[in-house]
């Protein structure tokens, strides 16, 4: 195949097309800090967000180690998701990537260090829950057009899925079907917890403007009657900077014991925010992380949701090698 005909495959062929979204990659216009507890491990870390060439895309700067927020570094863990790189682990990060994604940061070094300098494992500082502090410091730092080190721009480019793929475990699945934009619907079902019970939350039209508003606020949240394994948790190492401050309780008999909530379908919609963050792991480049789908969860976080959403990831990167891999083929 000649170089052009691996580009034309590139950009469309049976299963995914890639297609400019119309828009330049950017990136921050200058380095934004925070620092605050991590969620599992209750140190303190902190983060700095720097602005980054075109075409590189977002990594995590540990220890002078650099780890691409790439699915070919995720690993297995619970309750948070995880990557690992040569014995390096960045804990924790589906908040801070949710918010990158959604606001349009496509190329960042999110440098990240802990007060232990012998420490192989470091994670991302939970905040107050949400993404709304990561938020406001993506505001607060401002965006601006990338360039790459000659000074050129970059399209943003973002992957459409042509043909329905999907995985599912009992009644839990996630799918993504063809469509013009990108749409998310969401559904969880809590029948033993009548404040919770059955929601479902659909994101009709997806932009920065909505993802701030409407999503980036919602806050993590547990069943209060499922806390008495909390002890043993802690013992595992997790959940040991878990509090009232950085998620919303709710009770089987009660109901929500630290009101009020930000949005009725609060849990639904922090649901979603996650799933941003990992898809945000399918990004290459600079590119768009969200695949321009109608992507349906149902149920998802009954299960180890970081294992299902990545061998949910792991289906559409097996489409996206097989075009990648004749490119490389065609410029060798």
């Amino acid at each position: 195949m000649t170089l052009s005909g691996a580009l034309n495959f590139f950009k469309s062929s049976k299963f995914i097309s890639w297609k400019s979204t119309g828009r330049l990659q950017q990136t921050l216009v200058r380095c934004v800090e925070l620092s605050g507890k991590a969620l599992h491990s209750g140190e303190v870390s902190t983060v700095k967000l720097w602005p980054e060439l075109a075409g590189v895309g977002r990594y995590f700067d540990f220890r002078s180690n650099r780890i691409p927020a790439s699915i070919d570094y995720a690993n297995e863990s619970p309750l948070c998701t995880t990557l690992c790189k040569d014995g390096f682990r960045i804990r924790t990060i589906e908040h801070l990537l949710s918010a990158l994604e959604g606001m349009g940061v496509d190329n960042c070094r999110i440098e990240i260090e802990n007060s232990d300098p012998e420490d192989l494992d470091v994670e991302v500082p939970i905040l107050g829950g949400s993404a709304s502090e990561w938020v406001e410091a993506i505001e607060q730092a401002g965006l601006k057009v990338a360039t790459d080190q000659g000074g050129n721009t970059c399209e943003k480019m973002a992957a459409h899925v042509n043909e329905p793929v999907h995985i599912w475990r009992n009644d839990s699945f996630v799918a993504a079907f063809p469509s013009p934009e990108v749409f998310i619907s969401y559904g969880i079902g809590f029948p033993q917890v009548p404040a919770i019970g059955c929601q479902w939350f659909s994101s009709a039209h997806f932009d920065s403007s909505h993802y701030s508003k409407q999503i980036a606020p919602s806050r993590t949240f547990c069943i209060y009657e499922e806390v008495d394994s909390v002890e043993n948790m802690r013992n595992m190492g997790l959940i040991k900077g878990g509090g009232l401050e950085n998620a919303i309780v709710c009770s089987v008999s009660e109901g929500w014991l630290n009101p009020p909530l930000r949005f009725q379908d609060e849990p639904c919609r922090h649901k979603v925010l996650d799933l941003i963050g990992d898809l945000s792991l399918f990004a290459r480049f600079g590119s768009q992380g969200l695949p321009v789908a109608h992507i349906v969860v149902y149920k998802a976080l009954t299960l180890p949701f970081e294992c299902f959403l990545v061998s949910f990831l792991l289906e559409l990167k097996m489409l996206q090698c097989s075009v990648l891999e004749l490119l490389r083929k065609a410029m060798s």
